[in-house]
């Protein structure tokens, strides 16, 4: 099965926007293979418009001209990638990828390029056109590039779509593909969907799937986890405090549909150097508690891990942040993980070990102020365990009396491991 644990790796978004070039993601790549891969982190994904000529900021430039081939399937902008060019699509690039140990991926919209159907292109190994199967009144908002398909309709030309386009990707070597402007869609993109996931089962190729973007509705829980490995629970993710303070709600909401092949995706982890095709030197916003704290919490959920930053500017809080094993073993070894208790000033979340000897429990301080936050390790049915320590610091910490305090900074974090 696909995406037994929760799929970690770097997206371009963050750090790049549109503009990402193909000398940015290789040498991400390698930042990944040199410090990271051994952490489990392993996809590499170029995010969106990796098809657009001059693409030059996290700005869209509506209405440009985009590269594609005669069957309106978007292809590399050789000028940004290189390896591209002569119609090898991303074949090279997701060789380099591959050959760090890595796996490759990339960002796409859904549906078809409005130029594709304004030019009625044949769609490949089908009797259908373009114009037959795009639906021009089913328009991203925020993005025009392309249309909609009359998935209800036109299901069969729809579908012949998907398939050329998803075998074009496995033909490639693409790993991991995000598709756009489609998780918080229902019900218009219910079939739309389905579709996808069938092209995807289809390709010939194990390929990680996952919708953007949130807030996914939550009564389409099962027909998420049944069609995707991950789905957005969130808008954009951005290194903001309340919206990490707003994150604990949707991870409480959708927690409990957490598990092997299908993962609720908290979105990206705005940390280190972002925004860098408008200032070089910008770095995230979040303190490094507010960092703490949205890893700790993002473990314990088990969402997805997806770095925004430019890796080769990590300074070594940050690396160090990516590369706390104890932490991120939480994601692959723990199920039915849950808040046990919110307060005006503090949460409690728990998660159990698959092995039944080890339990985890995150505190987190959500007021503005330093506090010392004690928990009860009886009114979780903990009681008689000895052992803690604290995953952020490496220190044990004494339990007295069946309870557990630590001080934690303000929007800071404790994740203690407690053994038998």
């Amino acid at each position: 099965m696909t995406a037994q644990t929760p799929p970690m790796g770097w997206n371009s978004w963050d750090c790049f926007g549109a503009a990402v070039n193909e000398e940015q993601v290789k040498a991400n790549a390698d930042y990944i293979a040199e410090n990271l891969r051994e952490y489990g982190w392993e996809y590499v994904v170029v995010d969106i418009q990796w098809y657009q000529p001059f693409a030059d900021s996290h700005e869209y430039q509506p209405f440009s001209e985009l590269v594609m081939d005669a069957f309106g399937r978007l292809i590399p902008a050789p000028n940004r990638f290189p390896s591209s060019a002569n119609n090898t699509g991303f074949k090279k690039l997701a060789k380099y990828v591959h050959d760090r140990g890595l796996k490759f991926g990339i960002h796409i919209m859904r549906g078809m390029p409005r130029m594709a159907a304004h030019k009625d292109l044949k769609i490949k190994d089908s009797d259908f056109t373009a114009k037959q199967v795009a639906d021009p009144n089913s328009i991203c908002f925020w993005n025009p590039d392309m249309y909609g398909l009359k998935c209800e309709s036109n299901e069969a030309g729809a579908r012949a779509y998907y398939d050329s386009i998803f075998k074009m990707y496995a033909s490639w070597g693409v790993d991991f593909v995000k598709v756009d402007d489609i998780a918080r869609e229902y019900p218009r993109c219910r079939k739309e969907i389905e579709l996808i996931h069938d092209a995807v089962k289809n390709c010939g190729r194990d390929i990680v799937l996952s919708l953007s973007p949130g807030p996914a509705p939550i009564a389409q829980a099962e027909h998420l986890k049944a069609n995707a490995n991950m789905w957005r629970i969130t808008d954009d993710f951005w290194d903001k405090w309340e919206l990490l303070l707003d994150m604990f709600k949707r991870a409480e909401e959708w927690c409990t549909h957490a598990g092997p092949g299908h993962w609720p995706d908290a979105d990206m982890l705005p940390v280190g150097a972002l925004r860098q095709d408008y200032n070089p030197d910008d770095r995230t916003r979040f303190t490094k508690d507010e960092q703490i704290t949205m890893m700790s919490l993002w473990c314990m959920m088990r969402s997805p891990l997806m770095v925004g930053a430019h890796l080769p500017k990590n300074d070594e809080f940050t690396l160090k942040l990516l590369t706390n094993k104890e932490i991120l073993d939480i994601e692959k070894t723990t199920h039915c993980a849950h808040q046990l208790y919110r307060t005006d000033s503090e949460i409690a979340w728990i998660a159990p070990s698959k092995n039944a000897k080890t339990v985890y429990v995150a505190l987190f301080n959500i007021s503005d102020k330093k506090r010392k936050l004690v928990f009860d390790l009886s009114s979780a049915d903990l009681s008689g365990y000895a052992d803690a320590k604290e995953l952020w610091t490496g220190k044990k910490v004494p339990v007295l009396d069946d309870k557990v305090s630590v001080q934690i900074n303000a929007h800071g974090a404790a994740v203690f491991r407690f053994d038998c």
